[in-house]
């Protein structure tokens, strides 16, 4: 019994509502339609339709099964295009959930060279920097920086991110420099409010927890970097935002035998959509850029 060519069938006579005009679709006779629909119906264990001479009407049991089986034929479709797809030739949709900074500093350009490389490709793009669950969102993939666990989505690592702690030259000469982490509590503090208040850092004898006062608490870097710069205080930013106001010198870099603890970039992936080729290729060109970035990053 073909029960996938039963479903597909099935669904035929919902949409176009009736034997005849589903056989016409399927290019078969209306009475292997018949056929199909009667084998399904006898799987379900109900009666899927209430047919008379002039209308064929979906029961409650029908339109229960329409609901999922229209969802599990696309799937179904998906897995078998992409199977048969040659990786050279990748094809389809992929929406992307991605934070702000690194995108316009350099996850963009590596999305339009992705892009660029699968011209049958199409990309959504949103920029989001809160934790957001890519399956509820509709989305096939969710880029972030920060640790999250949903149910039914996977998270892959793409790269370390190296964070450091800054002040500008100004604030560290009319406020002095942190000998110890735990100096920081006396210390204005400029805070990324995705990652809180508590800040870790590392050390020999382990890791130590500090909680700091912010004089600014925001969800966007580039805003706690421009407040740096001006001299409000101490911050905690990725080396690849800070990375041009501490070459030009508005900003030192501070506790440099107390490192931040490292965090990871990840793609956060929903069942349905991590093993699609096109997904799967984005997450690797991800992670091959992005570490390569990072690195150069560290090394300048």
């Amino acid at each position: 019994m073909d029960v996938l060519g039963n479903l597909k069938t099935f669904l035929a006579v919902a949409s176009g509502g009736g034997f005849s005009e589903a056989a016409r679709k399927l290019h078969v006779v209306p009475s292997v339609v018949a056929k199909r629909i009667a084998q399904l119906e006898k799987t379900m264990g109900s009666r899927l339709f209430e047919r008379s001479t002039r209308s064929v009407v979906l029961t409650e049991a029908g339109e229960q099964l329409q609901a999922r089986a229209a969802v599990l034929m696309a799937d179904f479709d998906e897995l078998v295009s992409t199977v048969q797809r040659d990786d050279s030739k990748l094809e389809g949709h992929i929406r992307v959930m991605a934070p702000t900074t690194l995108t316009m500093v350099y996850l963009g350009q590596v999305i339009n060279a992705f892009l660029e490389k699968h011209e049958r490709i199409t990309m959504e793009l949103a920029l989001v920097d809160q934790s957001t669950n890519p399956q509820e969102r509709g989305f096939d993939m969710a880029i972030s920086g920060r640790t999250a666990s949903y149910d039914g989505v996977l998270d892959v690592p793409l790269c370390a991110v190296q964070t450091m702690l800054f002040a500008s030259p100004g604030y560290v000469a009319a406020h002095g420099e942190p000998a110890h982490p735990r100096e920081l509590a006396d210390h204005r503090c400029l805070v990324f409010a995705p990652t809180g208040v508590n800040w870790q850092f590392e050390s020999s004898r382990g890791a130590i927890s500090v909680e700091v006062r912010p004089r600014l608490l925001a969800d966007d870097n580039r805003t706690l970097l421009d407040a740096a710069v001006r001299g409000m205080g101490v911050v905690a930013l990725p080396l690849y935002v800070a990375r041009d106001a501490l070459a030009a010198g508005q900003l030192l870099p501070l506790l440099g035998k107390f490192p931040l603890q490292e965090t990871w970039f990840r793609a956060y992936l929903p069942r349905r959509s991590h093993k699609l080729a096109r997904v799967q290729a984005l997450v690797d060109w991800l992670a091959t850029h992005l570490e390569g970035f990072m690195a150069e990053e560290a090394a300048a």
